[in-house]
């Protein structure tokens, strides 16, 4: 059981690393903005007076939730962040990481130290690579890092 684990595992890393060759000009901010899944995302972001840090030369690690993961929080949380930018700016930070952290990187630390201070556990499950409970649903190298496109927020504790 444990072989055919790393087996899975080592083809995910394989597959998300094919990505790496396909590398975007452009940044994580510019690549969120093009997307058109991260603007709520975009709007913390500038909010918090964020942008210019995610623009910058890099590496980061990003992990970006998409309109739908802010959808998931309760009605009003989002609204409530945008007024709280201490609040949002510690939220917004948890989902960052200093240099470029690979899949595999990831897999082998199990886990991520974030710019504002608390780590994130990182672990292969069913398939399917996790930040804490959320799941990766892509990898997008850019510019100055890489993004992780997931599925929830991540909320510090």
């Amino acid at each position: 059981m444990f072989k055919r684990l790393m087996l899975t595992a080592a083809t995910l890393v394989l597959s998300i690393s094919a990505h790496a060759g396909s590398r975007l000009t452009t940044d994580v901010v510019d690549t969120a903005v093009g997307a058109g899944s991260f603007n709520t995302l975009v709007a913390a972001v500038s909010a918090a007076g964020l942008v210019d840090a995610l623009k910058a030369d890099g590496p980061i690690t990003v992990f970006a939730p998409t309109d739908d993961a802010f959808a998931k929080l309760p009605a009003g949380t989002v609204d409530a962040l945008l007024k709280d930018i201490p609040a949002l700016s510690n939220i917004l930070t948890y989902h960052v990481a200093a240099g470029e952290q690979s899949p595999k990187d990831l897999l082998i630390s199990g886990s991520s130290a974030t710019l504002q201070g608390q780590s994130l556990a990182v672990r292969f499950k069913g398939g399917s690579l996790y930040v804490n409970k959320s799941k990766v649903l892509d990898v997008i190298y850019v510019k100055n890092g890489v993004i992780y496109v997931i599925d929830s927020v991540l909320l510090p504790k």
